[in-house]
């Protein structure tokens, strides 16, 4: 499976066994390719990387440098979960960068996407480039590469970043599982005894909430972000809804508007709730949300999250409105 092209034999990866027997194949290629030499990554949590570290865990060992930046933009538990998993459950040699205040600073005052989205790449790269150059006898790079990144991007991962490392960094690349597709990472990744919440994480941009705090990200607005995303996960979970609708989230504009709490006027946040399905990302629909649970979640949001009075619901599918709002 070492080709840039998918082998019209391979036979897709649908079930236990046949993960098991890809993960076999690929702990014997990437010993043989790594041989006794240190390799990195970077680990962000999403699927791919997480499977991409699992399996060189089994196959290398300690010979795998996980770097994992904490850029203040994860969802929620997100960076505690990755420090949980690889380095107190599967004993990862996990480099853990506590970024947040870099990254923010960084961002103050940029309200244009495009420039938010170039920063947060940029910053991304420069952190991990000092974090490898930190690291000896690294001689191979691991990416979670998968076929449709092949596909779309001529075989460059541009979203993971990685591939913008100056040219005297000559790493070899690893990409174990550059020939599967999204479901098929999901069935190695369960195999592979990651949990349920990275092997199913509904997808997310690479500038996280960066891109969900609309217009120039504050702290303030930040949290109300994360903490709405967090209570709307939690209770389309316990609703049945988590693996039936494919994305959802919170995003919060920069504006406020009047409102009541406690028989005082308040003047605070929005928060929008967006709630979507799609086969390709191309179009979408969007999700018949019961209204009971809309006003639960309000309920919920505008009692528990600070800074926060109202809660609106996106009804835009695509197109004419994007998944994301920014």
């Amino acid at each position: 499976m070492s080709s840039n092209v998918r082998p019209e034999t391979m036979e897709r990866i649908t079930t236990e066994a046949l993960a098991n027997a890809f993960i076999e194949e690929q702990i014997r290629e990437l010993r043989a390719q790594i041989g006794d030499k240190n390799v990195l990554l970077a680990l962000s949590g999403g699927v791919d990387s997480s499977v991409v570290a699992a399996l060189l865990i089994k196959a290398v060992g300690q010979q795998l440098v996980c770097v994992h930046v904490n850029h203040g933009l994860l969802r929620k538990g997100e960076p505690e979960q990755v420090v949980d998993v690889f380095k107190n459950q599967m004993k990862a040699n996990l480099v853990y960068v506590d970024a947040v205040d870099r990254f923010l600073d960084k961002l103050a005052g940029v309200a244009e996407p495009e420039k938010k989205r170039k920063i947060i790449g940029a910053e991304f790269i420069r952190v991990f480039e000092e974090e490898a150059r930190k690291q000896d006898g690294i001689s191979f790079l691991a990416q979670g590469t998968i076929y449709p990144d092949i596909i779309e991007s001529d075989g460059v991962k541009a979203h993971h970043n990685v591939g913008g490392l100056p040219e005297d960094m000559k790493f070899e690349l690893v990409e174990p599982i550059k020939l599967l597709f999204k479901d098929e990472v999901r069935v190695v990744g369960k195999a592979l005894g990651l949990p349920d919440g990275m092997v199913y994480r509904q997808p997310f941009p690479g500038p996280g909430l960066g891109v969900r705090c609309l217009g120039a990200i504050t702290r303030e607005r930040l949290e109300a972000v994360r903490e709405s995303d967090a209570i709307l996960r939690e209770e389309f979970a316990k609703n049945g809804l988590e693996g039936k609708v494919w994305q959802y989230f919170t995003a919060v504009p920069d504006f406020k508007s009047v409102g009541v709490k406690d028989g005082k006027r308040t003047f605070a946040y929005p928060v929008i709730i967006r709630a979507v399905n799609t086969r390709d990302a191309m179009t979408a629909t969007v999700e018949n949300v019961p209204f009971e649970l809309l006003q639960h979640i309000t309920k919920r949001i505008t009692s528990e999250v600070e800074n926060v009075n109202r809660v609106v619901f996106d009804l835009t599918p695509k197109p004419s409105g994007t998944i994301e709002w920014e």
